[in-house]
């Protein structure tokens, strides 16, 4: 008998030494309860001891981030259009007495919370600036979040919308509008390609005149050089044919005659080309006068000698 009394001491010992024991796993704590009461003492992890009998792990519960998925849910924006909003939370407990004794159900109570607090921030935004002012949303929503859940031990680290999808008749009529703009940001791109070549071919027609002009302008440049060259040229080799002549007449009187008779001659010629012209004109010549031209183109002749012996 007294051996039976004996195990059944040894085995209460043993359980109760066993129970003593509690290995805490790394990344999580636990509330340990003296009498059902907490007192403050946290396990951390590693290998703890608690009092056989007397102390209960009452939560043990993970202190690494968490991912809280928010399922979709509608919103109305302040324009009066449905949409559904989804997120995604990352938090972590910061006060795991706290996150269990402030609250009963920690992640029930933050899933309502966060979606209060979209409706609400949703609901301040038209629907145009959803979709452009997602971060800003975000922003807002992770300081108002932390706020809300700091008594109870908790911190929200990131808050992301994912998805924000109006209802089907709205997409529609945001897929009309959008294929309306499509269609005016096209049209104003062709205009103004058009407006952009008719700007380059008037520059082009202009270039082109004003390039025309000053080549018709240097050719006539040229044209009047050459024709004023030609003349300086023509003056020049007259002048030197009548110096010739002169040279040709001062020492050779003989030469006179067959000049006097050379002048003749082309003033004749030079009157029967002038009857024979399709325009022709009545001359009126008296034969007398020949004599008096001869003489005349005589007295030229002696004057240039008379210039060149004072030459």
């Amino acid at each position: 008998m007294d051996f039976f009394v004996f195990l059944a001491f040894i085995s209460i010992i043993s359980s109760a030494l066993f129970g003593s024991v509690k290995i805490i796993n790394q990344g999580d704590q636990a509330l340990v309860e003296t009498l059902g009461k907490y007192n403050g003492k946290t396990l951390e992890p590693g290998l703890n001891f608690v009092t056989p009998f007397l102390d209960r792990i009452s939560y043990k519960e993970t202190v690494r981030e968490q991912v809280l998925d928010i399922k979709p849910q509608k919103c109305i924006t302040r324009d009066n259009v449905s949409i559904t909003v989804d997120a995604v939370v990352y938090w972590r407990i910061m006060d795991l007495a706290k996150a269990y004794y402030k609250v009963k159900n920690l992640k029930l109570a933050m899933e309502n919370l966060i979606l209060t607090q979209i409706r609400s921030e949703v609901g301040q935004l038209e629907l145009d600036q959803t979709f452009t002012a997602r971060s800003e949303i975000n922003e807002i929503l992770l300081k108002e979040l932390d706020i809300s859940t700091d008594p109870w031990g908790v911190k929200i680290t990131r808050v992301e919308l994912r998805d924000i999808l109006p209802s089907k008749e709205v997409q529609e009529s945001m897929e009309l509008q959008m294929t309306a703009e499509r269609k005016k940001r096209a049209a104003i791109l062709n205009s103004e390609g058009e407006k952009e070549a008719a700007v380059n071919s008037a520059k082009g027609k202009a270039e082109a005149q004003v390039l025309d002009a000053e080549a018709r302008k240097k050719s006539t440049v040229l044209a009047a050089e050459a024709e004023r060259q030609g003349q300086v040229l023509k003056a020049e080799a007259m002048a030197e044919a009548v110096q010739i002549l002169a040279k040709i007449l001062k020492t050779d009187p003989a030469a006179k005659e067959a000049l006097q008779f050379l002048l003749a001659q082309n003033y004749l010629t030079m009157g029967e080309a002038i009857g024979t012209s399709e325009s022709s004109k009545v001359l009126f010549m008296d034969p007398k006068n020949i004599p008096a031209t001869i003489e005349g183109v005589r007295a030229i002749i002696s004057d240039n000698q008379k210039d060149d012996l004072t030459f």
